[in-house]
């Protein structure tokens, strides 16, 4: 079954680019379009997408509080892939802290697309991680500190989540650890709840925010 696709944008050229790039590609189906945050909703209760690929600066309802609108609308959302023109652009940041999965340059390469797309339906590794790193740069949030000191995470886990904010998959980390990759699933698993993180992500962002992974 292909990867299916909800392309939200308020620009028709980007909306139509982006689906020419993804027609392209074998294992992933646009399953609709949008062009605001607006529509969202009724769209995905309609189309059931795998992915959502929402611009963060639209008119009526931008990507970031669309995003909390998915999010608290659906006990299982789709993943949410946020298209920016900016790298270190604050409105795809705070779409990422509201909870999307991941972000995408509007420029980026059509190989690029499609990667993202199966990454952040995929859920084992970061989008982009020196990206995120430089956005989360200089940022602190005194409330991640204290949940991250909260969570009691223990050394194995801390290691785990140190090795995701790197960006590494599951596999990655199971081969750096010498650990069986059902095991640093298990332990991912664990740094999200003892975190209350919806994926890793939201994990990797509180790591920044309290300290307890340092940008750089």
């Amino acid at each position: 079954m292909p990867l299916t696709v909800l392309l939200v944008d308020d620009e028709p050229l980007v909306r139509a680019g982006l689906r020419a790039i993804l027609q392209a590609q074998p294992d992933i189906e646009v399953t609709g379009e949008a062009a605001d945050g607006a529509a969202v909703l009724p769209l995905i209760r309609q189309r059931r997408p795998d992915v959502v690929m929402m611009d963060v600066r639209m008119p009526l309802l931008d990507g970031i509080e669309a995003t909390r609108a998915v999010l608290a609308a659906f006990p299982d959302p789709p993943k949410i892939l946020v298209i920016t023109t900016f790298e270190n652009d604050d409105y795809a940041y705070e779409a990422l802290r509201a909870g999307a999965n991941g972000f995408l340059l509007k420029r980026a390469q059509p190989a690029e697309v499609g990667h993202a797309i199966r990454l952040v339906a995929a859920g084992s590794s970061l989008l982009f991680p020196v990206a995120l790193r430089r956005m989360a740069a200089g940022r602190t949030n005194p409330r991640a500190r204290a949940l991250l000191e909260r969570a009691a995470l223990t050394g194995r886990e801390a290691e785990v989540l140190r090795l995701m904010a790197r960006g590494m998959s599951n596999q990655e980390i199971a081969a750096a650890l010498v650990l069986g990759t059902e095991t640093v699933k298990t332990h991912v698993s664990a740094v999200l709840a003892k975190v209350g993180a919806r994926d890793r992500t939201q994990a990797v962002i509180a790591a920044y925010e309290s300290g307890f992974v340092t940008p750089g």
